[in-house]
């Protein structure tokens, strides 16, 4: 039997077929839609925290693909399409070294005390030292979205085909692989990895969340942040989106056409959750988590118990990042490359600046101080209060 798949757009997001069949059309935004969900238009705001621009460095587009940052001891590590690996320093924007991986990239960056991870094209894996000097590369099983999440020695891939393998950080020899089911239609997003102790926790398609021993790849818990709900196929996408968040005894996510949730760490247990649809992930301090839906509204809810806090609808499909507490407020990006700053106590605007024109994909990083955001075309951007 052979298996086919196409990729279209939703909103900001893919969809993608597998199976044993081809649909011509998914597309359930028509164009009458497209008409009526017009990003909101900006207005002026009273800006109440002063922000500026501390450097800014050209790294290389995204192309296609979702290109996280990644701190380690004051500096930042960032990658692009076209293979470009990079690290800055983080108080004064001078790149270290830039190198290139000899393939394009799908995903990055990974990072710890010892080495900086990246995915190539059809599933390589390439290790680089904290100098950038290629430690080891390996092939994956397929095509990864997410950036490798690296720590007690492994490294963690989720490939497409939905199959999560480990690697050995110091040597690259493959120490588990585990598959999970796939359902027959997933978002083509960049579903992330985080560990914690000895397990990673692996956000993956069908609105299911689980928690992998390092050791093995043993299931130790598996928890449902979406479920699938529907007449048919794409109605019951509910993909976990972004990188689930780990805050004290607390992990939290969201998921498309689902809800935003926080459990237990250790079990898997729920604590709460809301009904929300969202492609990008949330956040979490100590107070709230935060979710940027996909019609455009920045979300906070309390951390313990989950009530509504406040909800900014001002945004309106202008295809949002993860928002991310950064001082008194809540920056999030938008697909022009403005950062919005909100207030954390009531959700309206107290800042907003410009970066290059371009989408800010991945999730705003919160390093020394400074926050720092990577634009689809390129830049890397270090953010400060005045």
């Amino acid at each position: 039997m052979q298996f086919s798949a196409k990729l279209l757009v939703v909103s900001s997001a893919f969809i993608v077929l597998t199976g044993c069949s081809t649909l011509s059309s998914l597309n359930p935004f028509s164009s009458k839609a497209d008409a009526k969900n017009q990003p909101a238009v900006l207005t002026d705001i009273k800006a109440t925290m002063a922000i500026k621009s501390s450097w800014t460095v050209a790294i290389g587009t995204a192309g296609n693909y979702a290109f996280s940052p990644a701190a380690y001891a004051q500096n930042v590590y960032v990658a692009a399409a076209d293979g470009t690996v990079a690290r800055i320093e983080v108080a004064t924007g001078r790149t270290v070294w830039r190198i290139n991986a000899g393939s394009r990239l799908t995903a990055g960056v990974g990072v710890d005390a010892t080495s900086v991870v990246v995915a190539g094209e059809k599933g390589q894996v390439f290790a680089f030292d904290l100098d950038g000097k290629l430690r080891w590369k390996v092939q994956s099983t397929n095509e990864i979205l997410s950036a490798p999440a690296v720590g007690q020695g492994l490294v963690v891939v989720r490939s497409i085909d939905n199959k999560v393998s480990a690697y050995d950080l110091a040597s690259g020899d493959r120490k588990w692989s585990v598959e999970r089911p796939l359902p027959p239609l997933t978002l083509r997003l960049a579903p992330g990895i985080v560990m914690n102790g000895q397990q990673a926790i692996v956000a993956l398609p069908g609105g299911r969340m689980a928690a992998l021993a390092l050791t093995n790849g043993g299931l130790r818990w598996e928890a449902t942040v979406g479920e699938p709900k529907g007449a048919t196929e794409l109605e019951r996408v509910a993909d976990v989106s972004g990188v689930p968040v780990i805050m004290g005894n607390d992990i939290c996510a969201s998921s498309y056409q689902g809800r935003v949730a926080c459990f237990d760490v250790g079990s898997g247990a729920l604590r709460w959750g809301k009904a929300l649809s969202s492609e990008v992930g949330v956040s979490v301090d100590e107070r709230f988590v935060f979710a940027a839906d996909v019609a455009g509204a920045v979300n906070a809810y309390a951390r313990n118990g989950g009530a509504s806090a406040w909800r900014n609808d001002k945004l309106a499909y202008r295809r949002l990042s993860a928002p991310i507490s950064y001082d008194r407020a809540v920056a999030v990006g938008d697909f022009a490359g403005y950062v919005h700053f909100l207030s954390r106590e009531d959700g309206s605007f107290i800042g907003r600046v410009t970066t290059d024109g371009s989408q800010i994909l991945a999730a705003p990083l919160v390093v020394d101080a400074k926050l720092i955001v990577q634009t689809k075309s390129g830049s890397v951007v270090a953010l400060a209060t005045e």
